[in-house]
């Protein structure tokens, strides 16, 4: 199996004094990434990372670990599509794949459970959190049906959580379609687009973490909720 981490982001919302990448904030006295991913290399998962924004700050942080390094030179007028589009080569369509925002903290319990399910594609959700949330999907027979950050309380019933794993039976089809978006400047997509071009014609599955915990760094905020959970785990 295979990761690749989304790490080239500049964070702009993240209303912080200094100007490193949310994903080297450090979580239980490691930055975030390096808890990332020593976890999915414990469990034999070969990682790759692409990295942007103060990428220097991003490899010192995984010093030591074996990663491989992808390079997106237009991290600032591109999305998550052509990040992911720079590690084409690193997706090996023998392999399951899973593909990752590197500002998401999880537990190892949430990577156990993403690893255990078979289906091709999954996204992971918390059903928990709906009221307030950044991303939401709605859900019918346990398939993305709609998506968006705006999607109206009534019609939601799930937030993503920025995980996802894709079968190495899907990966051709996956690939194929995210060379075509590139191709039409699809620049500024995230690469849950190519997801989410599929639903109407291939099931896309929402996996619900269950009560796990889970937390993306958008806002101080949720740094603060981490650094808790963080703490109280430990304790």
């Amino acid at each position: 199996m295979r990761a690749i981490l989304m790490a080239a982001g500049i964070g702009s919302r993240l209303n912080r004094p200094t100007r490193e990448p949310k994903c080297v904030l450090k979580v239980g006295g490691e930055p975030l990434i390096r808890h990332t991913v020593r976890m999915l290399l414990g469990h034999g998962v070969k990682v790759a990372v692409v990295v942007g924004y103060r990428y220097e700050m991003v490899m010192k942080a995984l010093e030591g670990l074996k990663v491989k390094y992808y390079f997106n030179p237009f991290y600032r007028v591109t999305n998550s599509m052509a990040s992911l589009w720079f590690a084409r080569e690193f997706i090996d369509p023998k392999e399951d794949l899973i593909l990752g925002n590197a500002d998401v903290y999880w537990d190892e319990d949430v990577l156990g459970l993403l690893l255990s399910d078979e289906r091709d594609a999954v996204m992971l959700t918390d059903v928990a959190r709906v009221d307030v949330g950044d991303f939401f999907f709605k859900t019918e027979n346990g398939r993305v049906v709609s998506y968006g950050k705006e999607l109206k309380r009534e019609e939601r019933d799930c937030e993503y959580v920025g995980l996802a794993r894709i079968k190495s039976d899907f990966l051709n089809r996956f690939k194929q379609r995210m060379d075509k978006c590139v191709e039409d400047e699809l620049y500024s997509f995230w690469w849950e687009n190519v997801l989410y071009s599929y639903i109407d014609d291939y099931p896309i599955y929402a996996l619900d973490v269950g009560g796990r915990f889970w937390g993306e760094i958008d806002y101080a905020e949720d740094y603060e909720r981490i650094l808790a959970h963080v703490g109280q785990a430990g304790a």
